[in-house]
């Protein structure tokens, strides 16, 4: 049997982590999203709240944005599992964490967490370490994307009925492909069986940014270069419909930042509220 690689998780995965469980300990309660799973699946070294990237002040906006889309995929999946819906997949799973979260939720489900193997292999050990252990119903999917591995076949080769229905969510993936790959993963997932319900985030253009989060997000852009993970692609919301229509989904919407603030952020009083420019969501049937 090959020797499975270990590598260190996705920086990226780490700091959306800490940020959710930072949510829990620095912004008022109660909490959007409540994850402290997360935390300790990252384990990161002492004093990481000092951190550039974890000032709680500058990173206010940012660490609404994560909460609000994770919260809102969650309630759909809830959602589609009382309608009957036995199957979840996370594409580029990272460290969510919901199979340990939403046990309730999760003991009905098919939950298929797709990744590069290397993050795979160090989660699976970090959740047997941590004695949380691996649910019967969690499936990993380790995908090399790098070098061309179909994560449509290796899906489907870990126990994914294709002709049942299913929940999809992908979030912050989009903005690392290209469009040609964003396109043809649309594709797929359209062929998904009747019922089938996509969550996908996706990155506006610098214009359509918020002109106040541009530096921020000009930072973040030289950032991602810097560490050999550019953002590739940005949409705007009508691209983007067209772009899942045109792929052979039915019903397509938007959910913008302005739609999650005022259902998730309507009562707070201390102005915690998603970014306007970040990520936002695209629903489809």
């Amino acid at each position: 049997m090959a020797h499975e690689v270990i590598a260190e998780p996705d920086s990226t995965a780490v700091r959306v982590a800490l940020w959710r469980a930072m949510h829990v300990e620095v912004d008022a309660p109660p909490p959007v999203l409540d994850d402290r799973v997360g935390l300790l699946l990252a384990a990161p070294e002492e004093g990481w709240r000092s951190r550039g990237d974890m000032d709680a002040q500058r990173t206010r906006t940012f660490r609404a944005s994560i909460v609000a889309r994770a919260r809102f995929i969650e309630d759909l999946v809830v959602e589609q599992a009382g309608h009957g819906v036995g199957q979840y997949v996370i594409l580029g799973a990272g460290l969510d964490s919901f199979a340990q979260r939403r046990p309730e939720v999760a003991s009905g489900l098919a939950i298929f967490e797709i990744d590069q193997p290397g993050t795979q292999a160090w989660k699976r050990q970090r959740l047997i370490e941590l004695g949380l252990g691996i649910p019967d119903g969690l499936r990993f999917v380790p995908v090399d994307f790098e070098a061309g591995e179909s994560w449509w076949e290796r899906l489907a080769a870990a126990g994914f009925d294709p002709v049942r229905p299913a929940v999809v969510a992908s979030t912050g993936v989009s903005l690392y492909l290209t469009r040609q790959a964003n396109a043809a993963t649309l594709r797929q997932l359209a062929a998904l069986a009747p019922g089938s319900t996509l969550a996908m985030t996706y990155l506006l253009p610098m214009e359509l940014a918020d002109p106040e989060e541009r530096p921020g997000r000009e930072k973040a852009e030289a950032g991602a270069r810097a560490s050999g993970t550019p953002f590739i692609s940005m949409f705007a919301p009508e691209e983007m419909r067209d772009l899942a229509r045109d792929a052979g989904f039915r019903e397509v919407r938007t959910v913008s930042a302005a739609d999650l603030a005022e259902r998730y952020f309507a009562g707070r009083t201390d102005g915690f509220r998603p970014s306007k420019s970040e990520e936002i969501l695209l629903a489809a049937t």
